[in-house]
């Protein structure tokens, strides 16, 4: 099969297409035809090097969607089912979805009944999941004043359409540090943009009821100034590539009377997932990706994300020739 082999850490440019067997199926793991998946910043920090839990070579991809092309579960996974799957170890502890197959546990395959393209099926795991569950862990309400930090990242993107779907009448507020994606982000649904300057919310005196940190520690005690009393701050994202909060004094940067949760996309469930599709469906969300590559130019599919300039979702379905 054809798949993307990360060897050494490095630039976009050294994700290319090899040649290497297709896994073979062992008890309790089922083999997945890849359709599509999505491009994700923690791949990009892996690709950086970031990752010293990674061991290489390894194929990225933490999602993939797709049918199932040999099984050890044929009553719950029967050959030709569309599934997907996300996490888990997928892509860091085992070879993941940048590639034609991947061979992945059984309770990590969760099969789907969907009427979506590939295109949209493959903007969702990752991307959907994270925005859907960390809408839920901050409790959203219709009367809420919600914050996405990190306004233009996929998930960002994401959350302002669920958030606007279900409550149609929320207040959207998305920050970015390039005021010149203004236009794309209220088109998104966000009602105000506010400046991101030196990790500094440009906000005067203004709080939110529910805050959702996508940028990670890096900007989450800046954050934390802006929540309300008895508002919610969901930190889910790792976008500023700072993993921890040194020096952070919980009883003193805490607003009193506020909260402070995380969410992770490893907390899933084949019921949960299917719930979103059909939320998805129900609400008539457009999740077409910003942009589609196949697999040759997934490297290319890295480089795009990365830019300044990008917005939203970035997908790869290998079975294409774009």
């Amino acid at each position: 099969m054809h798949a993307i082999v990360l060897h050494q850490p490095g630039t976009a440019a050294s994700l290319n297409v090899e040649e290497v067997p297709t896994p073979t199926v062992k008890p309790g793991w089922s083999l997945l035809q890849v359709k599509g998946f999505g491009i994700n910043r923690s791949e990009i920090f892996t690709r950086n090097g970031w990752s010293p839990s990674v061991q290489l070579p390894r194929i990225l991809g933490i999602e993939a969607v797709g049918v199932i092309a040999t099984t050890t579960d044929p009553k719950r996974l029967p050959i030709g089912q569309t599934a997907v799957t996300l996490m888990g170890g997928l892509g860091r502890a085992f070879d993941g979805g940048y590639a034609e197959y991947t061979l992945v546990p059984n309770q990590q395959l969760y099969p789907v009944q969907t009427t979506l393209t590939w295109p949209e099926l493959a903007a969702i795991p990752e991307t959907y999941y994270t925005a859907y569950g960390s809408l839920e862990t901050l409790q959203l309400n219709k009367n809420d004043t919600l914050l996405i930090r990190g306004a233009t990242s996929g998930v960002g993107i994401a959350a302002a359409k669920l958030a606007r779907a279900l409550h149609p009448n929320i207040t959207l507020i998305g920050s970015t540090r390039h005021l010149e994606k203004q236009v794309q982000l209220k088109a998104a649904g966000f009602d105000h943009v506010i400046l991101d300057q030196n990790n500094q919310l440009q906000r005067e005196q203004t709080t939110f009821t529910k805050i959702l940190e996508l940028i990670g520690p890096l900007t989450m005690q800046d954050s934390l100034q802006a929540l309300a009393r008895q508002g919610i701050m969901c930190v889910t994202g790792e976008l500023g590539g700072v993993w921890t909060a040194d020096g952070f004094d919980p009883i003193s940067q805490i607003p009193s009377g506020a909260y402070l949760t995380g969410f992770s996309s490893d907390n899933i469930t084949e019921a949960q997932f299917q719930t979103l599709l059909d939320l998805i469906v129900q609400h008539q969300i457009d999740v077409t990706p910003t942009r589609v590559f196949d697999l040759a130019h997934t490297g290319a599919a890295q480089a795009f994300l990365e830019q300044q300039t990008s917005f939203g979702k970035v997908v790869v379905l290998p079975g294409s020739t774009l």
